[in-house]
């Protein structure tokens, strides 16, 4: 557990949590911890919100709590996260391949199925909103290339190869909107972009609004695995 059964307001992460002896291999490793802790720290957040105690976010506001560690790019099998309003209302299509798949709460490969978009520089996805709205945010989640087992080694050799972001990393972006069948203006454009999950703030009001994909960091084509507005 994560929270303890007899102090009402103290939260339990990292090694000290309490689990059965077939746990226990898999919660004391590092990258484990750190997801407790950044779970723990999104409950704790929302105890102080609505004034509730650790065992009360588990009782009252579970679904937000995984909600909220989705959206932050949390992976917790077997949960879908959910899609904001705007984008499941939208006609959502791209220049090259599915883009249905940018818009299934999916942000990574799983169990086979790559739930991602191969786009090559240039290409967009773009979302018809079917009448003028207020556009706030766009959310993307590119490929840092999480599956590969080799990203952290634990020696250096001598002529080891240097790290570097993924090349199907998307570096330069930009965002356009437009008004019914009016002109394509710029509303944001990222330079040199190295991060996995994006939210990029928008202050736009438009009926159709697209993702363009300028440049990657060496690939020809970068892997998208979410696209989203709201």
């Amino acid at each position: 557990g994560l929270y303890s059964r007899n102090i009402e307001n103290l939260f339990c992460a990292g090694r000290n949590i309490s689990v059965t002896h077939a746990a226990m291999s898999a919660t004391r490793v590092m990258a484990t911890c750190a997801t407790l802790g950044q779970a723990v720290g999104t409950a704790a957040a929302i105890a102080v919100k609505n004034g509730l105690s650790p065992r009360g976010v588990y009782e009252r506001k579970m679904s937000l709590l995984k909600e909220t560690l989705m959206d932050d790019d949390s992976w917790l099998p077997f949960n879908t996260r959910p899609i904001p309003e705007l984008t499941k209302t939208a006609r959502v299509r791209a220049s090259d391949g599915n883009a249905a798949v940018l818009v299934n709460g999916v942000d990574r490969p799983v169990r086979g199925a790559d739930n991602g978009l191969w786009l090559p520089k240039g290409g967009w996805v773009e979302f018809a909103l079917g009448r003028t709205a207020a556009i706030r945010t766009m959310r993307l989640v590119f490929d840092s290339d999480l599956n590969n087992k080799y990203l952290m080694p634990s020696n250096y050799p001598l002529n080891m190869k240097n790290r570097a972001v993924p090349g199907a990393m998307a570096r330069v972006f930009r965002v356009e909107a437009r008004e019914g069948d009016g002109a394509w203006k710029t509303v944001a454009r990222v330079e040199n972009n190295y991060r996995r999950l994006v939210r990029l703030p928008l202050d736009a009001k438009a009926a159709s609004v697209r993702f363009v994909l300028e440049d990657t960091w060496g690939a020809d084509r970068a892997h998208l695995f979410a696209c989203e507005v709201s």
